[in-house]
């Protein structure tokens, strides 16, 4: 007899995937209000956005475990770390992918001479770097305690890069110092309906695709310890 899992194992599931269809539905089918020279490409905020929150997500996460390898140097943390370091670039490519196709409808040009979109472009070629900088040691504990302490410093950067340094200079991205961001008259109700659910959504897989490759990474390294 087949045994069904629990329902408390299946709810982050359901609500993942029923997330994910209401906003791809909604995100191109409800009807939206004309923000700037923006008009129908604002739809993009229901992807872009997401994108960064599950950047941060990621990160948080992989930084919270570097500290907790250096404090314990085990190689379990070392595993998790990794894991939202890789997700969270994934992510965060994503998100300035997206954000660069915005551009091309907005600002006339995919890359431009923008400041958000230059520091972002830095932070993330950080952590593509501590991605790199892994694959350069063979030996697993020196692998994972010069990367662990490589990846507190990039994170200490990460927020004055892609929040602090934008917000206080010109820039065409909104929420800068010369481009404040979408107000609640702009971004109505309707717009709020898709916008949240798109985040929970998103996170949501962002922290699946997560938990698939911690648990991969551990599999793989248990039998590399006792294979």
């Amino acid at each position: 007899m087949i045994r069904r899992p629990p329902r408390s194992t299946l709810f982050p599931y359901t609500t993942l995937f029923r997330s994910l269809l209401y906003v791809i539905i909604a995100g191109f089918s409800v009807e939206i209000p004309v923000i700037g020279t923006n008009e129908q490409s604002s739809r993009n905020l229901f992807f872009h956005v997401p994108m960064w929150m599950c950047m941060y997500a990621n990160f948080t996460i992989s930084v919270v475990y570097s500290v907790w390898y250096l404090a314990t140097n085990d190689l379990r943390k070392d595993i998790v770390a990794s894991s939202g370091g890789s997700v969270g670039v994934l992510f965060g490519l994503m998100g300035f992918a997206t954000g660069a196709l915005w551009s091309t409808y907005t600002w006339g040009g995919t890359i431009v001479n923008d400041p958000k979109q230059l520091t972002t472009g830095i932070a993330l070629t950080i952590y593509l770097a501590y991605l790199v900088l892994r694959q350069s040691f063979t030996d697993l504990d020196k692998r994972a305690r010069v990367s662990a302490i490589y990846n507190v410093f990039a994170f200490a950067l990460l927020i004055p890069l892609t929040y602090i340094i934008p917000r206080m200079v010109d820039s065409l991205h909104p929420g800068s110092a010369t481009s404040p961001g979408f107000s609640s008259k702009d971004t109505n109700h309707v717009m709020m309906r898709v916008f949240y659910p798109a985040i929970i959504g998103w996170v949501l897989l962002s922290i699946w695709i997560f938990t698939l490759r911690v648990r991969y990474k551990k599999l793989a390294l248990k039998n590399l310890l006792h294979g």
